[in-house]
């Protein structure tokens, strides 16, 4: 079996949006700064997920990738087979045909042994949840950084110091009727 960086990078990316999704969708640039792949090739996995109904994408700004189905729905395998992830120890690609030659009958002599393997594989990847995988980078203390809640957190501050000046500013300036035309707004100066 080869898993290749296609794979590996898959199943990175996805416990990156998985630990990330409850503050809203994930932007594959910041999967990408977090995670250190380049984002043309994240958008070309994630594409391959979409299109298997792993995740969802959301347009605009606040934009980015959620996961179509639970955590606990989605196995490893399913990442894999989505992004075109070969998962075959065999020399023949499963096919059966390991040797040209006619008097082998095409079979090589390890060839069950290795299909075997890919059986086993998959069982095991099959078995894997992505919920699995985020629960132990949560027992792990794996650091969230997301600034959209600092963001939200720092507007509420600077809100809240600024809500005495504003209240203050209201009680002393006497009101005055609103302004509703060109001619209104010239005899008010």
């Amino acid at each position: 079996m080869r898993l290749t960086t296609k794979g590996r990078f898959a199943v990175t990316a996805m416990i990156d949006l998985a630990l990330r999704e409850t503050h809203g969708p994930v932007t594959l640039a910041g999967i990408s700064q977090r995670q250190k792949i380049s984002l043309s090739y994240l958008e070309q996995l994630f594409g391959k997920l979409r299109r298997f109904n792993i995740v969802e994408s959301t347009r605009g700004p606040g934009g980015g990738y959620t996961l179509a189905r639970k955590s606990e729905e989605i196995s490893v395998a399913d990442i894999i087979v989505a992004v075109d992830e070969p998962l075959d120890a065999t020399q023949c690609g499963g096919k059966g045909s390991c040797h040209t030659d006619e008097e082998s009958q095409g079979h090589c002599m390890t060839h069950d042994l290795w299909s075997n393997l890919n059986a086993k594989m998959v069982e095991y990847l099959s078995s894997v949840s992505l919920r699995d995988l985020v629960q132990q980078q949560s027992g792990r203390g794996i650091v969230l950084h997301d600034l959209r809640p600092k963001k939200i957190k720092a507007d509420s501050v600077k809100a809240e110091k600024l809500a005495p000046a504003v209240a203050a500013k209201k009680e002393d300036a006497p009101k005055r009727p609103l302004v509703n035309s060109v001619f209104n707004l010239a005899r008010q100066s």
